[in-house]
């Protein structure tokens, strides 16, 4: 599948002083998309070529009624060998840094580095009903995104999940308001987080776990489940922060990212 994507070069300048440019890929969440990452994007851009994706079922990429980690992977193999990367990174956020795992663990020695915001190597249930049913309102009558944001509440009480699901709101030529991302599409996927990560072997790429500290998404042993698949793991935690970081934090989450990836 041929994903969408928004690229940031290298700065010209920092271009014309090294040797090899180095690439990194970035990797969105579940509802989430490129759009979601400009800022990081562009700042990430003073050392690397960025490319930031729409995974599949996201964004401006094509949908498809197959949506697993094993799937999504497959597409960022095919993104890599199109663009003909080498000297690569990623980063992945949530399904993204699953994602992102999931391709380490399947393509040893592949990467040069490898970045994970707030998500462990292992399955997670699909915990998502509010936001799946907040998307499937009628939005046939609604000419405003405020009508929307009213509609949705009923379902979705948490206005920054709200705003972050409204993202993802586009109008046709006659003005009607759709939902880019696949929303039934997911809806059907709802075992994507489980049980890839069984028989894998473990990773030789340098690796750094980004978490919120107070992200329910990290529990106690995912430290030992982390590092039994990625050795070489480094951890750093943001405190206060949730799963959505690098937004919420994005002063303390960049940095973290930049002095990571600049020594990897």
């Amino acid at each position: 599948m041929k994903l969408a994507y928004k690229f940031y070069p290298l700065d010209k300048e920092k271009q014309s002083l090294i040797e090899v440019s180095r690439n990194l890929l970035i990797l969105h969440g579940l509802f989430g998309s490129s759009k979601n990452w400009v800022t990081l994007s562009k700042a990430l851009s003073s050392e690397f070529n960025v490319y930031s994706l729409d995974l599949r079922n996201h964004g401006d990429s094509p949908h498809s009624d197959v949506h697993t980690i094993e799937a999504m992977s497959s597409d960022i193999e095919e993104f890599i060998s199109e663009h003909n990367l080498q000297n690569l990174s990623l980063l992945g956020h949530s399904m993204g840094g699953l994602v992102a795992m999931y391709f380490d663990l399947t393509h040893p020695k592949l990467l040069e580095s490898l970045v994970i915001q707030d998500i462990s190597p292992r399955s997670y249930p699909f915990t998502y009903d509010n936001e799946i049913e907040s998307m499937q309102i009628d939005l046939t009558n609604c000419n405003s995104r405020s009508e929307i944001d009213l509609l949705m509440k009923e379902k979705l009480p948490d206005t920054f999940i709200r705003q972050f699901l409204q993202m993802n709101l586009d109008r046709t030529e006659d003005g009607k308001y759709f939902w880019k991302l696949n929303v039934e599409g997911i809806n059907h996927s709802r075992r994507m987080f489980s049980d890839s990560f069984q028989n894998l072997k473990p990773s030789e790429t340098k690796t750094l776990f980004v978490l919120g500290g107070d992200s329910e998404y990290i529990n106690s042993k995912d430290h030992e489940i982390i590092l039994a698949l990625f050795p070489l793991a480094k951890f750093q935690t943001i405190p206060g922060g949730g799963h959505y970081i690098h937004y919420t934090h994005a002063k303390e989450f960049t940095p973290m990212i930049q002095n990571f990836l600049s020594r990897a």
